[in-house]
């Protein structure tokens, strides 16, 4: 009688045990369903939120080769402290669009314009002084447009996720602009 009743325990432990895994895997299957079905029904990024991601992408492409060439290339201590910061800053930037960009299925360029390829390569034929009123001319310009862009961004775009990250960086590119006009005075 105690051999049956032990048995019927251990039958009736291997049963509850059973149902208990198939019970957690139709929870997680469900879950998982439910994930996938949420990921279709996604919606894409709207087109202002992907326009501005691609052109920010490229801005900032262009500031981090010009400030490689500008740390390397510029006489004044100022221009080469300049160029530094636009790698360093611009680069982190770059890290967290392209972060961004993945989670939103967004494909952004791996290299600078065509235009912005001869204004680097224009760049780097001047020397000197020369090339170092060329490079913070072309940082204020550029900052001035950025500026706008951003800020137009963080007040206008759709998508709270890359509005979030212009409003975020928006800040340091008024910085910079600070900066690079001080600079480009003296």
């Amino acid at each position: 009688m105690k051999i049956l009743l032990i048995v019927g325990l251990v039958i009736s432990s291997a049963w509850l045990i059973q149902s208990c895994n198939s019970s957690s895997t139709s929870e997680n299957k469900s879950s998982l369903d439910s994930a996938k079905q949420a990921n279709k029904e996604t919606k894409p990024v709207a087109k202002d939120a992907s326009d501005f991601a691609m052109n920010a992408a490229v801005g900032g492409m262009l500031e981090v080769e010009s400030g490689k060439l500008a740390s390397r290339r510029a006489v004044n201590p100022r221009v080469k402290e300049f160029g530094q910061m636009m790698v360093k800053d611009h680069s982190a930037a770059n890290e967290k669009l392209k972060s961004l960009a993945s989670t939103l299925n967004i494909a952004l360029p791996d290299s600078v314009s065509a235009d912005d390829r001869k204004q680097i390569t224009k760049l780097a034929l001047k020397k000197g002084k020369d090339f170092d009123k060329a490079y913070m001319n072309m940082m204020v310009n550029d900052h001035e447009k950025d500026v706008a862009e951003f800020r137009k961004a963080a007040d206008n775009l759709s998508d709270s996720t890359i509005k979030d990250f212009a409003t975020r960086t928006l800040p340091t590119l008024e910085m910079h602009l600070d900066s690079a006009k001080a600079i480009a005075k003296k």
